[in-house]
């Protein structure tokens, strides 16, 4: 109790208190372009001059839904062949060769899908042309596509009666030129300025100042021998600009393999303050964005209220389950309390210059956003530390979430809420005056089972195949969690790991590239078909019977549907791996 009030609490505050202070003006940009509002600049007429007239015509929930699949689907086969023909390319000073076609396919989906699931060692797969054109690029696209969806959401909302929910190319130019190119040139320079990485240099040799001895194993009948190294490759490349989309896009995949744990991505205690907030930041404002479209901000206030209890329910949990000394260690006499000196507590997998208080709670924001950017290993966490990110996954990314998908994710949550609010009072449900109907409700239906359906099936195919489980590192229950967290983070586009699954292998690449796709964009659909019919029905005023969706009653009654979705998907899943290897732990 004295280190959560020492070490994490201040944190944490501080956390909220600069993410709130970024996120109220950025709201009003936000809505300023989400309403259409926003003059067209010169960059953007000339992208609409040369597009047609199509490219910027009202367009119906369908017609929206069609041009974002279609982008999505170009955008997955550039990324695919640019992997695939990366050591013809320029930009490529290492020589990287051609990534085969089955991690070219998972990666391709992943960054399209805002998943970011790496099953490949950046540093050593991806050339500066793949990494910075392709990744980087899908990094901008796919954060705008999901701001461009909770826009047409919000509009569905907000309109009074009309057949049109906005125009899928607008939305996604204005996203991107207006939102996420000048903030990623902000937080970028302030990265560069802490210290991480930006060049088009290839690797360099560093000369060690003390050489490493190190044991050659034995091969081919050659017996082992002892070796000293002299030297260690430094990878380069142009990390922070990756880096600051990654964070504010709430994408996660890292210029590296270590992501945020390497010194050249995250290098000060700063650096990761900041990455934390920009991770929030999109989501949070879109959250006053959403108050100011519909008319009353007292609304968005309570979605961001919502999603911030659950957050600090589940940051404090995660520290606390950090905090505690390993049992096993215990018996070593290995000092594992907090003092001036160490964080104390479950210190494995994690950065000495982070400690316990700055990892719990990154590892919260991450996957709390739909981020996956990790600055400690997932995978080393005690068992309820590692369930906490698990189950902030498996609430369906709607705390805070990622860019865009979080609001519309939680937005269908408060439809839902209103839908068991009008049954228990015997009232027509209705939500910010729109009568929600049948079609809304099987739309809801979809878009909350989808991803579970994607978890529990892929999770199930995985532990009893033989392809599925020759990749689990650890048996028991930690390598059931291991595969229950990769499917987790796939379907609800995360890309964050346990990592002790090695996944990297055809029927990984498949099952997760599959779980990736349909887990954005069978959810996107739905949800822009609700838009489409909220667009078309009439406005109604409130009344006296009207359920006010703006108060301390319904904040907590949205939060309990979260809740409970969750724990009627997931628990039986969650005690046959993190809650057995707890009891496991601590029943020896």
């Amino acid at each position: 109790m004295h280190e959560l009030m020492t070490q994490f609490l201040p944190l944490l505050a501080a956390f909220l208190v600069v993410l709130l202070a970024l996120a109220w003006p950025l709201g009003k940009l936000l809505a300023h372009i989400g309403a259409g509002n926003h003059q067209p600049g010169g960059i953007e007429r000339a992208i609409y001059r040369a597009a047609g007239p199509a490219a910027s015509a009202a367009q119906g929930w369908k017609a929206y839904a069609l041009a974002l699949i279609a982008f999505n689907a170009v955008g997955v086969l550039f990324v695919y062949g640019l992997q695939r023909m990366q050591g013809w390319l320029p930009l490529n000073p290492e020589g990287m060769a051609n990534v085969s076609p089955d991690s070219s396919f998972n990666t391709a989906v992943s960054f399209v899908a805002n998943t970011n699931w790496q099953g490949y060692s950046g540093e050593q797969t991806m050339s500066i042309l793949t990494q910075m054109v392709g990744l980087a690029g899908q990094n901008f696209f796919s954060a705008a596509t999901g701001i461009a969806v909770v826009f047409a959401l919000i509009r569905g909302f907000a309109a009074r009666s009309a057949g049109a929910i906005g125009n899928f190319w607008v939305d996604i130019t204005r996203s991107t030129l207006y939102v996420l190119l000048p903030l990623s040139v902000v937080l970028a320079v302030f990265l560069v300025g802490q210290g991480v990485v930006q060049n088009l240099s290839p690797h360099v040799q560093a000369h060690l100042v003390e050489p490493i001895a190190y044991t050659q194993p034995a091969s081919e009948g050659q017996p082992a021998v002892e070796a000293r190294a002299d030297t260690q490759v430094i990878p380069m490349g142009p990390v922070a600009s990756q880096e600051a989309i990654k964070m504010l896009g709430t994408n996660g995949g890292g210029y590296f393999n270590a992501n945020s744990a390497h010194p050249f991505e995250n290098p000060t205690a700063l650096s990761n303050f900041v990455q934390m907030v920009a991770i929030f930041l999109i989501p949070a404002a879109l959250c006053f964005a959403f108050g100011r479209m519909v008319g009353d901000i007292r609304q968005g206030w309570a979605v961001l209220g919502t999603m911030t209890l659950l957050f600090v329910i589940a940051a404090v949990a995660a520290f606390a389950a950090e905090q505690q000394a390993n049992p096993l260690l215990t018996p070593l006499g290995i000092d594992q309390a907090a003092s001036a000196l160490q964080s104390g507590g479950n210190m494995e997998g994690k950065e000495t210059r982070f400690g316990i208080s700055a990892s719990a709670l990154f590892a919260v924001v991450t996957t709390a956003a739909s981020c996956g950017a990790v600055n400690a290993m997932h995978d080393s966490f005690m068992p309820l530390g590692g369930l906490v990110p698990m189950v902030m996954m498996q609430f369906g990314e709607v705390v805070y979430g990622g860019v865009g998908s979080g609001l519309y994710g939680m937005l269908v949550f408060a439809i839902l809420t209103v839908f068991i609010a009008g049954l228990m009072i015997g009232r027509t449900p209705e939500y910010l005056g729109k009568k929600i109907g049948a079609f809304e409700m099987k739309m809801v239906a979809v878009v909350i089972l989808v991803t579970p359906c994607l978890v529990l099936l892929g999770t199930a195919l995985a532990v009893t195949t033989g392809l599925g489980s020759v990749g689990v590192a650890n048996p028991g229950a930690h390598g059931f969690s291991e595969i229950l967290y990769a499917l987790t983070s796939a379907a609800n586009n995360n890309g964050s790991a346990f990592a002790g699954l090695s996944a990297n292998t055809p029927f990984y690449n498949t099952l997760l590239a599959v779980a990736m796709w349909f887990g954005r964009f069978a959810v996107i659909v739905p949800v822009l078909a609700i838009a489409g019919s909220l667009a078309s029905r009439q406005r109604l005023p409130a009344t006296p019977g009207t359920l006010p969706t703006h108060g301390p009653m319904f904040v907590a009654m949205l939060a309990a549907i979260v809740v409970l979705v969750g724990v009627l998907n997931y628990v039986p899943a969650l005690a046959l791996g993190p809650v057995v290897e707890h009891l496991q732990l601590f029943g020896e």
